[in-house]
């Protein structure tokens, strides 16, 4: 097959091994900097161009669309869609799992245990949102956040409230959360591909850290899942509609609560941590699943 890995760094871990994995097993691999295509968008043959040429033949696509340029990156992969090219995970499920506040509407939706969520536009009202989501201490997280940038830990009332006017003062969007502190400040990131949980792993923040994200000095290891949490964790990414994500979720004395479904979920922590191919798992997936105008929406959303 011929397979486009669309990531903005040929050299990243994640698209390195997607490489490597597809390349050993017969595959041509193409690594293509979504920022760079562009498209005709036609009734009759829409197209994409790249560096100059046409993008034909391709089988399948592996989107690595980083949150930044969600917007534009979700719009290359619809138009594959559009042209009957397979994705493993489509554009309105990226877009959906990238919107924190409508994902977690979702999920509530299906049944999904989460953390106690609030989100205002008012800060009339502060100390009643606080006292919503069981009062401080509380986690407040930008909407546009990632790899635990714009997550804050408020510790008491005034020190929420203090947090909450300053990011409504930069015209800001975010949530507030129930803080679940018998987590101790460590998560679990279930890797889930098709419709079942191929590798997990329990991230542990550094000393001091309430934030266990490995970019901030959070250490990892393997971890043995309950089938509750395998159970959340597969239910979590089906109601996204993504065929590969990471699941984030935190061990709460009343059960899993998701805190986050990823659409590019990073391999290198997960492959060290538990040693196993989960590259050549995606590559699996796609070897079973790309077909012509196999996706489901066909760049409809």
């Amino acid at each position: 097959m011929k397979i486009a890995i669309l990531s903005r760094n040929p050299e990243l871990y994640s698209t390195r091994r997607l490489v490597e994995a597809g390349t050993a097993r017969g595959h041509e691999m193409l690594v293509i900097d979504p920022l760079l295509c562009y498209m005709t968008i036609a009734t009759q043959r829409p197209s994409i161009h790249y560096k100059g040429e046409a993008l034909t033949g391709i089988d399948g696509v592996i989107p690595r669309i980083g949150a930044s340029i969600t917007f534009y990156g979700t719009a290359v992969v619809r138009q594959f869609e559009m042209m009957g090219v397979y994705s493993v995970n489509e554009s309105v499920a990226i877009s959906r799992s990238r919107d924190k506040l409508r994902s977690l509407q979702l999920l509530a939706r299906k049944g999904i245990g989460l953390p106690v969520t609030g989100f205002a536009h008012s800060t009339k009202f502060t100390g009643d949102l606080i006292d919503q989501v069981g009062g401080a201490p509380l986690v407040i997280k930008l909407l546009e956040g990632t790899q635990g940038i714009g997550v804050v830990l408020a510790e008491t009332q005034k020190a929420a409230e203090s947090v909450i006017e300053a990011f409504r003062g930069l015209k800001a969007h975010f949530l507030v959360q129930e803080f679940i502190k018998e987590a101790g400040g460590s998560d679990i990131r279930c890797l889930v591909i098709g419709d079942r949980v191929v590798a997990s792993m329990i991230r542990r923040g550094k000393e001091g850290e309430f934030r266990s994200n490995i970019h901030r000095g959070g250490t990892a290891e393997v971890v043995r899942l309950t089938p509750e949490e395998r159970s959340t964790a597969v239910r979590a990414a089906r109601i996204m509609g993504l065929n590969v994500a990471g699941v984030d979720i935190l061990r709460a004395n009343h059960g899993p609560v998701v805190m986050e479904v990823n659409s590019s979920p990073g391999l290198e922590g997960i492959e060290k941590a538990t040693e196993k191919d989960i590259a050549g798992k995606i590559i699996d997936c796609m070897e079973k699943n790309a077909k012509p105008n196999r996706t489901r929406t066909r760049g409809k959303g």
